[in-house]
């Protein structure tokens, strides 16, 4: 059986949770509504990193002023668009992420979340897993100075469970998960539930990647240390 040592760090948003898209629709309204016009594909391909750098980058690209009043109402926008996707049951558990973390307690092995989201949109997506951030260490961008592909949110959800980083994987849907794991000297694993191909995590430094949480758990042995 995998050892306990080997803790798991999983990020949120297309790797636990079917979200990705939702929050690219919901920063599209928020930035239409801002009159930031930009095509969806765009802002798929920064979607993993905070929403502060992702705000800044995006608004460096199209020349326009940034202000901490205009992050703020995108931030403030968006996060209502997502949690109306919410409202709406479109973002659900991906297949295989409740049975996972299942098997991850039953078998006692350590594992946290660290999610580039802050907690306004986090809860939502805690409580569609029936995670309890009381009970389980969750990490969300509002409780490091840097977010993702900076490692802040991994290291410190290694912290809170008291694990080693090198003995810790990452597993991440996107390159910025990679990178984050790379920096803090993490093992990547990826997954291909966010929309990123196998070759870009695999360039961003994932080890193994696999399709969604359930060929994960298929595969547990793979990426688990073994007594």
């Amino acid at each position: 059986m995998p050892r306990s040592s080997t803790a798991f760090l999983f990020d949120l948003d297309g790797t636990l949770i079917d979200s990705v898209y939702q929050h690219v629709l919901a920063w599209k309204e928020a930035l239409d509504k801002e009159g930031v016009l930009l095509p969806v594909w765009n802002i798929h391909r920064k979607i993993g990193m905070s929403g502060g750098l992702f705000t800044n980058i995006l608004l460096r690209e199209t020349g326009l002023d940034i202000t901490e009043d205009r992050i703020q109402r995108l931030q403030k926008w968006h996060a209502e668009a997502f949690n109306r996707h919410h409202t709406q049951g479109s973002v659900r558990p991906l297949p295989g992420a409740r049975e996972l973390l299942d098997f991850l307690t039953r078998e006692g092995i350590p594992w946290a979340i660290a999610t580039s989201g802050r907690m306004q949109t986090a809860a939502h997506n805690l409580a569609a897993l029936g995670v309890d951030p009381d009970k389980v260490p969750v990490v969300t961008r509002d409780m490091v100075r840097h977010a993702k592909p900076d490692p802040d949110l991994f290291l410190a959800a290694a912290e809170r469970l008291g694990v080693d980083i090198h003995q810790s994987l990452v597993i991440g849907d996107s390159i910025w998960d990679m990178l984050a794991a790379q920096r803090a000297r993490a093992l990547g694993v990826g997954l291909l539930s966010g929309g990123y191909g196998m070759d870009e995590l695999q360039r961003s430094g994932a080890f193994r990647v696999y399709d969604d949480p359930a060929d994960l758990l298929q595969h547990i042995d793979e990426v688990a240390a073994r007594d």
